[in-house]
């Protein structure tokens, strides 16, 4: 085998990689590298400048033959190991260009794929944010490129597809250094779909990030002169260890997200559907739910599916309206009933599932046909019996901004989550993406006070163009106490704490074990408290308000804390899962750890805490009068390890350390 290239040799990569119709690749092959386009692109220019805290280059090329202009766009924040870049073309010919790819950045002359770990995230449908790691070669073997002269065909290739833009996978990936755990960890921040591809060029590793491509999602941009097109923002962040690199990350996301004030408060949500009414709201079920939830702490209260049902066929394909039901709401209606979650000092909150239609709704009857996404032939697109709305047309807009601005503005709704249960692939799906985001964006320009939660049965829009506009994030609709910690635990790689969802969802049938179980779970993210509180007995709703008030004692530390894992990312399957969160501006950082199986011990490595003084541990939760032999955590300066026992299984622990020195 060859000795390992020097400083890049070999290795050499145009700074874009596109493809044009007509025009291809540069071997035969699929990869997105070693287009015929990019080694024609010349230099023109590059502009360089410091404001705001970013750093921003612009690189300029040209390609003579199709008369395309190139723009290379590169942003980092200061004292963040990130880069965040993009592409934009513009056609400076006289005939149009048809674009079938773009790639948003070409990264090469990486350490070779003998020295890397490729790390992926597997994310369906209640088990997102399932992460796993290969060595990069066994996707990328090495076929002799002394004896063949070329570099391997093969490639690790992954793609989202469709407007679940996280439906089967994260718009993630990452590689780990096998010996010293230098880290690269991406993101393609697409609401839409996306690629990313991993290989071999000149016995270093190449890495390429796109949006959407005629290949795999049947894109194509064609641009009349002067027209433009910009692709997808993809970002980049570096660290010592996989750890550092998703802190890293983490920073990022706070600094290009929209600011708001959920962000600094964090208040607790209680929502009616998980395994409580399941969508079925009525007035006589959520009135005494309502004061319960006061009782425990919600400082928001949100009203799930069902509230618009009044249609005895059933209300899954006759949605679009957005009209309060009449026979769910006797005696004063809906209003009523938000009136009562302010009177008990809470913001009401409504479900909608705005983009689409149900085929028996009149308003499928009364849009034109393109306000939907339609197909190549002009039918719309139908999923289990819905139409969807293609909100850049001007109709589809008016009537959905009709509809939030008589939810909030008229009824007084302060929180919206904002669903999404269906999904679907067509070639306009990207405008339509954008559009979307646009819309969230004029709808919080409209009423800075709204909050919204973003979801798509629960992680499946789990992207970052998304949580850059809304203010949470639904990480999943498990609903099974025992399989809702390795979700928890590794939502945090794809969302910021503050803003990843979690259900807790005590029930007056469990155990105080089980109660503690599942409030602890989500106590290091966004509490989404729900179930039927108001059937509790005085003692087990002690503990709901135990575990609320803890939250709230320790959220002003989540909004700038960063995650690791002690015990490494979650699996599955595993018996015990732990995430911490590191606060540095409060000298502190808080631990989850559940033991869902297996021995009732474990220590968990703190190796930054070794040899330090003043160490000092304190279980948060369960609280020692809720639940006195729930569990302990002792600290072992020498090793710089927890050690934390919970002799009941399903247990949780939530420990805050801290250190004087």
């Amino acid at each position: 085998m060859d000795a390992e290239p020097k400083d890049g040799e070999g290795a050499a990569l145009p700074l874009v990689d596109l493809i044009l119709d007509g025009e291809g690749t540069g071997f035969s092959g699929p990869r997105f590298t070693g287009t015929a386009l990019g080694p024609r692109l010349k230099y023109r220019a590059h502009h360089a400048t410091h404001a705001d805290g970013w750093h921003r280059l612009t690189v300029e090329l040209h390609d003579p033959a199709s008369g395309l202009t190139v723009f290379a766009e590169y942003a980092s924040p200061d004292g963040v190991p990130v880069l965040r870049s993009r592409v934009r073309l513009r056609n400076d010919g006289s005939a149009p260009v048809t674009v079938r790819s773009v790639g948003s950045l070409l990264l090469g002359a990486l350490p070779s794929p003998d020295d890397l770990h490729v790390f992926r995230a597997r994310n369906d449908w209640l088990a997102e944010c399932r992460w796993y790691a290969e060595p990069l070669r066994a996707s990328v073997p090495d076929i002799g490129r002394d004896v063949h002269e070329h570099d391997s065909r093969a490639a690790v290739r992954l793609a989202g597809r469709g407007s679940w833009p996280t439906d089967g996978h994260l718009a993630m990936g990452a590689f780990v250094h096998r010996t010293d755990e230098r880290s690269w960890l991406w993101q393609i921040e697409s609401a839409a779909s996306w690629s990313w591809e991993a290989g071999e060029a000149g016995g270093h590793t190449y890495l390429t990030l796109s949006g959407p491509t005629a290949d795999e999602h049947q894109w194509r941009e064609t641009l009349e002169p002067g027209g433009e097109f910009g692709s997808e923002w993809a970002a980049l962040a570096l660290g010592t260890c996989f750890d550092g690199a998703l802190a890293a990350m983490t920073t990022y996301r706070r600094l290009v997200r929209r600011p708001h004030p959920d962000h600094e408060r964090l208040p607790v949500i209680f929502n009616d559907y998980m395994n409580t009414l399941m969508g079925d709201p009525t007035t006589e079920k959520l009135l005494p739910l309502i004061d319960a939830a006061a009782s425990a702490g919600a400082e928001y209260f949100c009203i799930d599916t069902g509230w618009y049902d009044d249609d005895a066929a059933g209300w899954w394909d006759s949605v679009g309206a957005w009209l309060p039901s009449s026979g769910r709401f006797p005696g004063g209606g809906l209003g009523a009933v938000l009136d009562r979650i302010r009177s008990r000092g809470m913001v009401p909150g409504l479900w909608l599932e705005p983009e689409v239609v149900g085929v028996r709704s009149a308003v499928a009857r009364e849009l034109p046909d393109e306000a939907f996404l339609r197909h190549e032939g002009g039918i719309r697109v139908t999923e289990q019996g819905r139409h969807q709305l293609d909100l850049t047309h001007p109709a589809a807009r008016a009537h959905l901004d009709a509809a939030v601005d008589r939810i909030v503005g008229e009824w007084g709704v302060g929180y919206l989550k904002l669903d999404y249960n269906i999904t679907t692939s067509v070639p306009g799906l990207l405008p339509h993406a954008r559009a979307w985001l646009s819309w969230m964006s004029s709808v919080l320009d409209r009423h800075p006070s709204l909050v919204i939660e973003n979801c798509a049965s629960g992680g499946m829009r789990m992207d970052g163009a998304s949580l850059a506009v809304a203010q949470l994030q639904s990480t999943s609709d498990q609903q099974d106490l025992l399989r809702y910690p390795p979700i928890a635990a590794a939502a945090p790689t794809a969302v910021p704490p503050e803003q990843g969802a979690v259900w807790a969802y005590p029930q007056p049938e469990f155990s105080d074990d089980e109660i503690s179980f599942t409030l602890g779970t989500a106590l290091l993210g966004r509490v989404h408290l729900s179930g039927h509180l108001d059937r509790m007995t005085e003692r087990q709703l002690s503990l709901v308000r135990d575990a609320v008030a803890t939250y709230k004692s320790i959220r002003g530390d989540l909004r700038s804390a960063v995650p690791f894992w002690p015990l490494g990312l979650p699996g599955w399957a595993d018996e015990w899962v732990a995430v911490g969160l590191r606060a540095p501006d409060a000298g502190a950082m808080y631990l989850s750890v559940w033991r869902r199986g297996g021995e009732a011990e474990r220590t968990l490595s703190l190796p930054h805490l070794a040899g330090r003084d003043g160490v000092r541990v304190e279980i948060l939760h369960p609280s020692a009068s809720a639940s006195p032999s729930a569990g302990a955590a002792e600290w072992d300066g020498e090793s710089g390890a927890l050690r934390v026992v919970l002799p009941v299984s399903p247990g949780v622990l939530l420990v805050r350390v801290a250190s004087g020195g």
